[in-house]
């Protein structure tokens, strides 16, 4: 067969094969963070725009995967089929890149390499997850880049004109910068290409790697600063979680070694996988770093004997982890040291070889059978796309993640408190959401989100509201900026009127927070409304909540009571009531307000029409007809 075609066919193979392992994740829908990326993000729901998304405030370490959520928001809105089959399609346009950068490097069973990486289960995190595009699409670019910078050197294309050279050399700088602007963890792109220039030149070339990295290395140090810096604004650096140097360093091989490990044996994987506790006082502790650094020192004294393969893997491999190792800390840690999507890139490494090992073993062996031979590889791509099949369905939707994250780690306390606000959301299962909320404050009593998703629950259900207020003040004791639960507290202490000083407290906090939270207006305004001196305040929140919601019924209304109890204001509140008796003209209330207003300015026919109208909808309202007879016969 031609070989241009036989290529052709080995590449829609491949593209097929992937889209078939990962078919079942176009049935999820959203689940955790894609909130936070996607479906609640002002940058790309609104109130904020594009512009935004690239400022350290909202850059989120990925402001290109944002700007394609921000393009993908505008074609399809919140429809979740067209963000996962475009996720799926990016895993598999990386797969046919992966397999060219392996035939460019010559490495033996290319195509087989490429396809253990794209089939294989730990890749489902990151494809069947819509936050994680981040990895898909920065791992197409990530593998451009390193294309196109083999392309650009002189011993691989020795018959291409200078010209063809810069070309391929500029497309590596752009390709590095895109990658670089759609997730951080890609600042390795200079120590890859040049462990790659090193295996192409069979040895280091000072000269002309420096000359060449230098760009990309500046474009990673300033995308690592970045990064920091968003790292920070989304409080990565907690010192509830702060670990000491020792305790780094003696995770530091656990991490490699139990990545290495999922590849090798991908079960069980966890969506959330418990959290080692290293004990740095221990000598055993260490011994996983020690061992990757003697084996690490071992490859590269036996490299230019039997090891240079293996040594290219393995230094891609913890290269490529660098940024995941626990040496700088990032948000996800506070939940587990390792995750599936983390070694999404890092993968490469160890399947490439892999892929290598079986073609030339399978090749070279005379047993077992030709036939037999043959069928190893499709088998094993078949058991791995069979095994990313059904992890697909962990992703589901956040009930189905969650419960099949407890039931292999039910120690994980961001899993209890995420199953239980999904199913909080669902009528009848209060009870069971309230069991996994205490389950996450059992295992982390300083959870502040916990406490306030705990006392939300409570404060629905009638004679516990005092469990509640327990819950809010143990959470803003925690977590004095959480501007909600300010908010909440507030309007449940509003009921005990020994309290109000501490009500006009937190509803003043939460909007020194959350300056444009209309709530917290409105029920300020309300509290401040009984005190005749503090009137002028509460008019000025009732016009900060108006002004953020101008179709508020309660604020209108609100501010109509308050207007009418002002003196010489009547006139003003008269007009707030008609405002709102244009959508709601059968409000008894609201003609009987209409109705007092009416007097307060001195037209008392109004005030008389007002009440018959108010009696008409309502013939038993005894104060209204007392009223009423009142004006019609002053003299009785």
């Amino acid at each position: 067969m031609n070989a241009a075609i036989l290529s052709k066919l080995r590449g829609l193979s491949l593209l097929g094969l992937t889209l078939l392992a990962f078919f079942p994740a176009l049935s999820g829908g959203f689940i955790w963070d894609d909130d936070a990326h996607l479906t609640a993000n002002p940058c790309i729901v609104g109130p904020l725009g594009l512009a935004d998304i690239w400022t350290i405030a909202h850059a989120r370490i990925c402001p290109l995967v944002q700007t394609t959520f921000w393009l993908e928001h505008r074609l399809w809105d919140l429809d979740p089929l067209p963000y996962h089959l475009f996720n799926v399609v990016l895993h598999a346009a990386a797969a046919l890149v992966l397999w060219r950068v392996l035939l460019i490097l010559r490495v033996p069973g290319a195509w087989l390499g490429a396809a253990l990486w794209a089939l294989h289960p730990v890749q489902v995190e990151s494809v069947a997850w819509i936050t994680e595009m981040k990895n898909t699409q920065s791992g197409l670019f990530f593998l451009l880049t390193v294309l196109f910078f083999c392309k650009s050197r002189p011993s691989e294309t020795p018959h291409a004109s200078d010209s063809r050279t810069t070309f391929n050399y500029i497309l590596t700088i752009v390709f590095a910068a895109l990658a670089l602007a759609s997730k951080s963890s890609t600042v390795i792109l200079p120590l890859v290409l040049g462990l790659c220039g090193w295996w192409l030149d069979r040895g280091w070339r000072w000269r002309r790697n420096l000359l060449q990295l230098a760009p990309l290395a500046l474009l990673s140090v300033a995308s690592g600063v970045v990064t920091l810096l968003t790292q920070q604004a989304e409080g990565a650096f907690d010192a509830e979680f702060a670990r000491s140097g020792a305790e780094r360093f003696a995770s530091l091989g656990k991490v490699v070694w139990f990545y290495l490990g999922k590849l090798i044996w991908p079960h069980p994987l966890i969506f959330i996988y418990p959290k080692w506790r290293i004990d740095p006082s221990s000598f055993s502790e260490y011994l996983p770093t020690l061992a990757l650094a003697s084996l690490m020192i071992v490859l590269w004294w036996q490299r230019d004997r039997w090891a240079r393969t293996a040594f290219f893997a393995a230094a891609f491999f913890v290269a490529a982890l660098l940024p995941v190792l626990g040496l700088i800390d990032t948000y996800f840690w506070r939940y587990s040291f390792v995750g599936d999507h983390l070694q999404y890139l890092a993968s490469m490494g160890p399947l490439a070889l892999a892929g290598a090992g079986i073609h030339t073993g399978l090749s070279a062996s005379r047993i077992p059978p030709p036939w037999l031979r043959r069928a190893v590889g499709p088998l094993l791509l078949v058991t791995l796309g069979l095994i990313s099949w059904r992890q697909c369905g962990q992703y589901r939707n956040d009930e189905t993640l969650w419960t099949a994250t407890l039931q292999l780690n039910p120690e994980s306390w961001i899993a209890h408190n995420n199953l239980a606000t999904d199913i909080a959301r669902q009528p009848g299962r209060s009870d069971e959401a309230i069991e996994h909320y205490e389950a996450a404050l059992r295992l982390r009593p300083r959870h502040a989100k916990a406490h306030y998703n705990l006392a939300q629950e409570l404060r629905r259900i009638p004679g516990r509201q005092d469990e509640a207020i327990a819950h809010f003040e143990a959470a803003l004791r925690i977590d004095p900026t959480l501007a909600l639960a300010h908010l909440n507290l507030g309007v449940l202490l509003a009921a005990k009127p020994d309290r109000r000083a501490e009500v006009i407290s937190h509803y003043s906090e939460a909007l020194r927070l959350q300056p444009d939270l209309a709530e917290a207006h409105y029920n300020l305004a309300l509290a401040l409304t009984p005190q005749p001196d503090e009137a002028n305040e509460a008019e000025a929140h009732f016009m900060g909540a108006l002004r953020l919601r101008p179709d508020w019924a309660d604020a209108r209304i609100g501010y109509a009571i308050l207007l009418s109890r002002m003196t010489g204001r009547a006139a003003e509140a008269i007009t707030q009531y008609k405002l709102v008796l244009r959508s709601r003209p059968n409000d008894v209330m609201l003609h009987y307000g209409l109705a007092e207003a009416c007097y307060r300015s001195g037209r008392l026919d109004d005030a008389i029409n007002e009440l018959e109208t108010t009696l008409a909808l309502d013939p038993n309202f005894e104060d209204a007809r007392r009223q009423l007879t009142a004006l019609r016969h002053p003299s009785q």
